[in-house]
């Protein structure tokens, strides 16, 4: 007997995914586009101010949006891997074989909201536990005619699955339901490509692509002709020259290598540039530190209430791609640069890790890791587990760390007091409120490491440059005016402890 539909609220943690003993007419998900990206109230949209600066960029990408109810593609799926995604009304499902209904549904709002920040409505969800996923369909026989019944009662033109699905059971799931079918992975691979905006970003987003692409080159019709074989198609070239011919499917794969293999001497060409950078900040003996986290923490956030970088905002999963560099100061003076980094999310594609590396090298050549966690989350100790491996993914697993469990201002204490038994030394912040950001600053300044000699100078009055550049980029012990000059003790880095030989003084007796 069919369930009544039920009416929910807006809040994303309470919408119910249908069961695997649940008929077609199913709970939907709710009509706003927000409600899956965050469970309570919290649009920078709502606050944005002067610490994120005008945010021009945010009116810019929603000066273009996806007009629903315009699908074509409903009867025909007809060479769907070479057309670009047009999501609209889709329907999620997923597969959990261990673990708990509440993290399986955890992960399905997530894919919810990974579909609503590339364009989509979400209508619904199914769930099924299985030991494992049917090799052909992903689901079992039975659930995909039911999934096929929910699709048309609901007029939805995409299914999503929560995973990477074979080329195979991508094929089979098609025929069945007879509308377009895409994975986890090709969502997220749409969301980056819409929000690339930097050279580099679009190079990595357009070989992660093509990587991802590539296995799943499909023959349709023509795509399976061949190339005229003889004397027609080597222009009288006669004997030896006979043959079937290639496909064009074969063309296309060599296309696609010939072009993937100008993306990655693209990237390769612009990794000079970024080690020159780099290289005159460890010249100069100027620490960094790297924004790290889980997609939508508010790490983007966060670097503008500590430096006013405004960079974009949005509420939104993976709205920043490029990484962000910065310039800031420690309490006592010393000066550091702080990175904003692409965000991190479970099941992050293998194509985008690689394609990414060069952005995540400043996660790799940081001092210094903040790793940003979204406190009002269901799963905050899954996306410290998730950001970890893919911070041990890029070699910075030794690098220290300081956790910051941002949006302070949605938990209660019951919860704060949950979170610090996770993560006892972590800081208590809200990049909207501004809670908790000066004790932010005041670890960051604690932690970042102390240059390794000890020196002592005698610096003559005339050359104040050298005492300013002391206090912007070590740590100074001591200082004291004599008739001389200014006598200085202080930490330095061994580079700068051999540009000042000419003014060492003999270290004082005890």
């Amino acid at each position: 007997m069919n369930e009544a539909p039920h009416d929910h609220s807006d809040d994303a943690v309470e919408r119910v995914l249908r069961s695997a003993d649940t008929r077609a007419d199913v709970a939907r998900f709710g009509a706003s586009a927000a409600e899956a990206i965050q469970k309570h109230e919290g649009d920078a949209a709502s606050w944005s101010g002067s610490t994120d600066g005008e945010q021009l960029d945010r009116d810019e990408r929603a000066a273009l949006r996806r007009v629903g109810g315009l699908s074509t593609e409903l009867e025909d799926v007809t060479e769907v891997e070479y057309r670009q995604l047009r999501l609209e009304n889709v329907v999620l499902i997923g597969v959990y074989s261990r673990g708990s209904l509440d993290d399986a549904e955890n992960s399905l709002r997530e894919l919810a909201a990974l579909a609503e920040t590339a364009g989509a409505r979400v209508l619904d969800g199914v769930l099924q536990r299985r030991p494992h996923p049917d090799p052909a369909t992903y689901l079992g026989r039975g659930k995909v005619e039911e999934l096929r019944h929910i699709v048309a009662s609901l007029g939805a033109d995409t299914v999503v699955a929560d995973t990477e699905l074979a080329p195979s059971q991508r094929r089979a799931l098609e025929d069945a339901v007879k509308v377009k079918v895409i994975d986890r992975t090709a969502v997220i691979l749409d969301i980056f490509s819409q929000h690339a905006k930097s050279r580099e970003g679009k190079a990595q987003v357009e070989l992660a692509q093509l990587e991802y692409l590539l296995p799943r080159l499909r023959g349709w019709g023509e795509s399976m002709s061949r190339q005229a074989g003889g004397q027609v198609g080597g222009a009288g070239a006669g004997m030896g020259s006979r043959g079937p011919g290639e496909t064009k499917l074969e063309l296309d794969r060599r296309r696609i290598h010939s072009r993937m293999a100008k993306l990655r001497r693209q990237i390769a060409g612009m990794k000079p540039a970024r080690e020159a950078k780099r290289a005159n900040r460890r010249r100069n003996a100027v620490p960094s530190v790297a924004i790290a986290g889980y997609t939508n923490a508010g790490k983007s956030s966060l670097l503008n209430r500590i430096t006013g970088a405004g960079v974009l905002v949005e509420n939104a999963l993976f709205a920043t791609l490029d990484a962000t560099v910065r310039r800031n100061t420690t309490a006592d003076g010393r000066v550091y640069t702080i990175a904003d980094t692409v965000g991190f999310v479970r099941n992050l594609p293998h194509q985008l890790v690689e394609a990414f590396r060069s952005t995540l090298e400043e996660v790799g050549d940081a001092d210094l890791i903040v790793h940003v966690v979204d406190a009002a989350h269901p799963d905050p100790a899954g996306q410290i587990a998730t950001v970890r491996d893919v911070i041990g993914e890029v070699g910075a697993r030794d690098i220290p760390e300081l956790v910051v469990f941002n949006k302070a201002d949605l938990v209660t204490a019951e919860d704060r007091l949950v979170l610090q038994g996770l993560e006892p030394d972590a800081v208590f912040a809200s990049a909207r409120t501004g809670e908790g950001v000066e004790q932010v600053l005041e670890a960051i300044g604690r932690m970042l490491p102390d240059p390794a000699l000890e020196v002592e100078l005698v610096v003559p009055y005339d050359r104040g440059d050298v005492v300013s550049a002391l206090h912007e980029t070590s740590r100074v012990l001591e200082i004291d005016y004599l008739e001389e000059g200014t006598h200085v003790r202080a930490l330095v880095s061994p580079e700068l402890a051999g540009q000042l030989a000419e003014f060492r003084a003999p270290i004082a007796a005890a």
